[in-house]
């Protein structure tokens, strides 16, 4: 039985992508203060709002490009074929995009007015960057740099943008925070387009899998994987963070894995899939692990 409609359009189980870092720095932040319950449910809110509308114009996009010559989709990659599958037309996807657009610009306009009128500016480069990274005339995706808009728009940025509604303060340590995410979220993009490269390719969706070619970006693939571990010293020793923060080192078990499968199936996207999964479990667990860390840090201090 296919997904619910609205589920399978906003690819809702890729929203723990935005909101797992925001779990993490609400984590941090109970060490520090109180929490400003209103303004954290709002920002959730508005980052689910945010990637569901990202998610959604890629669709739209995506559906004059690559998606009608992809023969390779998996339920990872390839869109969520709502279009192809004729379950919503093109014009029905971009107005439910613009929508949470909406409902994304709502949500900061009521942080804003809750005294962190700086969430607007942080918001609105949130949404350039969801837009641009499919839509053109930039169409960041297709000039090599939608890997890197990725990397901070789901990593450091967003954790930065967190940290100052919860706290009222652009903290440094917030931005750092976001950079186990980052690269992980990265390896999620990075993976999915190994079975979509020849759709891509054909499309001139010039993504960074497809200049290299999928043999050489195997190796950036498992840089990706294996660099949040080395980045959760960083957080301890640069920057002063419980210890417990090394229980993500866990998550090195499924990143492993992944890593495995993908080098020996590089150009197999059926066989693939198991390690599209593994990068999704290494993600949320990852920054589940972190959660838990800074958690039993603020507890037990």
């Amino acid at each position: 039985m296919p997904p619910p409609l609205l589920v399978q359009a906003m690819r809702l189980p890729f929203l723990t992508g935005s909101l797992t870092p925001v779990l993490v720095v609400a984590a941090w932040w109970w060490g520090q203060g109180s929490m400003p319950w209103g303004l954290f449910l709002l920002t959730l809110a508005g980052v689910g709002c945010l990637q569901s509308g990202a998610n959604l114009i890629n669709d739209f996009y995506d559906a004059t490009g690559s998606d009608p010559l992809n023969r390779h989709a998996t339920i990872f990659s390839g869109g969520s074929r709502v279009i192809q599958d004729g379950r919503m037309s093109r014009r029905a996807v971009g107005a439910l995009a613009v929508g949470f657009f909406v409902a994304a610009g709502a949500c900061g306009g009521m942080v804003a007015a809750l005294d962190r009128p700086w969430a607007l500016a942080v918001g609105a480069v949130g949404l350039a960057g969801g837009w641009l990274y499919s839509a053109g005339p930039l169409a960041l995706m297709s000039l090599g740099l939608g890997e890197a808009c990725i990397f901070i728009l789901f990593g450091p940025l967003l954790t930065w943008g967190v940290g100052y509604v919860l706290g009222g303060e652009f903290w440094a340590v917030a931005w750092w925070l976001g950079l186990p995410q980052a690269w992980l979220i990265t390896a999620v993009l990075w993976i999915n387009q190994f079975p979509d490269r020849a759709a891509d390719a054909a499309a001139d969706k010039n993504n960074l899998v497809v200049r290299l070619g999928l043999g050489p970006s195997r190796l950036v693939y498992a840089v990706l994987m294996l660099a949040p571990f080395p980045s959760l010293a960083w957080l301890v020793h640069g920057w002063g963070l419980t210890p417990w923060l090394y229980l993500a080192l866990a998550a090195a078990l499924p990143s492993l894995k992944a890593v495995a499968i993908a080098w020996r199936s590089y150009d197999d996207p059926l066989a693939l899939v198991p390690a599209q999964a593994l990068t999704i479990v290494t993600h949320l667990s990852t920054g589940a692990f972190m959660v838990l860390g800074l958690l039993l840090g603020a507890w037990l201090a």
